[in-house]
């Protein structure tokens, strides 16, 4: 595979799994500086590996697992007489949150979908809201209305897109 194909191909998988590794080193370090850096180095090394990876299993398993192995030397490194978590508890919590990726992948695919269904004056409240993180009376300046009618309409935009999202998901398993 060449260079730029192979850098694309991590980066694809990297981006998928990014949430659950994430979400593993910060259940599993409770320093958040230090979380955030174990989460760089894992991706460093992901990366380094990317030729070990075995294209016939999930991303996110091997990826739990050198995060397992990372979480693990971090607290030899820092020369702790106790780990926080038994390594069994570490496999497990990196099991589960394997489990769940795929359903958050799924929830991710059908929130986007939905969010290119919406009628672009819903979608541009929604940008102006959470995109521009603009509070609901701001918001209400940029769109000519008050602070209590942009809350109804996100409400009622946040209710639409959660029963698209239901609608896709129930589609997917059925």
């Amino acid at each position: 595979m060449d260079e730029n194909l192979k850098r694309e191909e991590f980066t694809h998988h990297w981006l998928e799994v990014e949430p659950s590794v994430s979400a593993y080193v910060f259940a599993s370090i409770s320093r958040f500086h230090d979380a955030e850096d174990d989460v760089q180095r894992i991706a460093q090394e992901l990366a380094r590996r990317f030729d070990e990876y075995d294209f016939n299993r999930p991303f996110v398993a091997w990826a739990l697992w050198i995060a397992k192995s990372r979480v693990i030397d971090y607290y030899r490194a820092e020369d702790r007489t106790r780990f926080v978590f038994s390594d069994e508890l570490l496999g497990q919590l990196a099991d589960t949150i394997a489990a769940q990726a795929d359903g958050r992948s799924g929830r991710r695919e059908a929130l986007e979908a939905c969010l290119e269904e919406l009628p672009p004056k819903s979608r541009r409240l929604l940008d102006l809201r959470y995109v521009e993180e603009l509070s609901a009376e701001e918001t209400a300046r940029e769109i000519g209305s008050t602070g209590g009618s942009v809350r109804v309409l996100l409400s009622r935009v946040r209710t639409a897109l959660a029963s698209c999202i239901e609608r896709r998901i129930a589609m997917e398993n059925a």
